[in-house]
């Protein structure tokens, strides 16, 4: 299946709801990073955050960024999205390993105590940017929570990531369900009552459903109103000029030492582990073009 976006309205337009599946989308991700289990785990679960949070946005230009930082030994999270189901991101750490908790991954213990920040940036003059503190650090509690405070929207956040035998990814996904200012309180209540019968997000996808199917459990009764659907993927726009400004950013001097010890220099983007070489020529270039 491939990955995508779900949005759909309930309740006639009580609430709002995102669901993702996002299994190619976080494989991607462990493949670039070469994260281990617990770090697939923990970037996967933000990363299909992340996709369905970018889709909330209304414009092509807008840029979400979401930043986890614990003092766990995943050494934090970083994932940007855009407004297309476009997403990428980095753990601090991806070689972490921990031992399991009751049987699970332990992505909690991984990120540690810390905090959330997410900012928008939708061409204004300052981004938005809001922050809570991790109430769980399993991620989905923490959007919760982050929702709820810095946003006024009572939300439910649901993500997982189920990883295979041989560790790569079996199934990840997701959903966000969002009540409106003028919810009834039974429909808060029907809501509720729906989702105690998810289990967990992995458990539905990995039985061959699909968001539509996970937003239909999840208001089984309360007119499910799908209003579009969008694809998803893992991507990074890094090139070697774009990394060329990291470069440059340096400084003149540093570069100049880089020239003198006349190696070329490799440069790796944060986001998608891509490498770049400069060679000395290259890096005489940079400096010219710095003046």
């Amino acid at each position: 299946m491939e990955d995508y976006i779900v949005r759909a309205t309930a309740a006639g337009g009580q609430v709002r709801a995102f669901a993702v599946t996002a299994r190619q989308m976080v494989e991607t991700a462990r493949q670039h990073h070469n994260t281990s289990p617990v770090a697939t785990a923990a970037l996967g679960r933000l990363l299909g955050a992340g996709a369905m949070m970018g889709s909330m946005m209304k414009n092509e230009t807008d840029m979400l960024t979401l930043k986890i930082q614990g003092d766990g030994p995943i050494r934090g999270l970083t994932v940007t999205a855009d407004s297309q189901g476009n997403v990428k991101g980095y753990a601090g750490n991806p070689e972490v390993m921990l031992p399991p908790k009751n049987g699970k991954l332990d992505v909690g213990g991984a990120v540690g105590i810390g905090l959330l920040t997410v900012i928008k940036d939708m061409g204004l003059k300052e981004p938005y940017s809001g922050q809570t503190i991790l109430v769980s650090s399993e991620i989905a509690e923490d959007l919760t929570y982050y929702f709820a405070n810095s946003e006024q929207v009572p939300s439910s956040v649901g993500l997982g990531v189920l990883m295979g035998k041989d560790n790569t990814v079996r199934c990840a996904g997701g959903f966000i369900i969002q009540m409106m200012p003028f919810a009834k309180e039974e429909t808060i209540c029907a809501v509720e009552e729906n989702l105690k019968k998810v289990p967990s997000v992995t458990s539905i996808l990995d039985e061959g459903h699909t968001p539509e199917e996970l937003l239909g459990i999840l208001f089984d009764g309360l007119g499910l109103e799908i209003t579009d659907t969008m694809p998803a993927r893992f991507y990074c726009n890094c090139s070697k000029e774009r990394v060329e400004q990291a470069v440059a950013s340096v400084g003149r001097k540093e570069i100049q030492a880089m020239i003198q010890d006349g190696e070329d220099i490799e440069v790796k983007c944060h986001f998608c582990n891509t490498a770049y070489r400069y060679s000395v020529e290259e890096l005489k270039q940079i400096i010219k073009r710095s003046r």
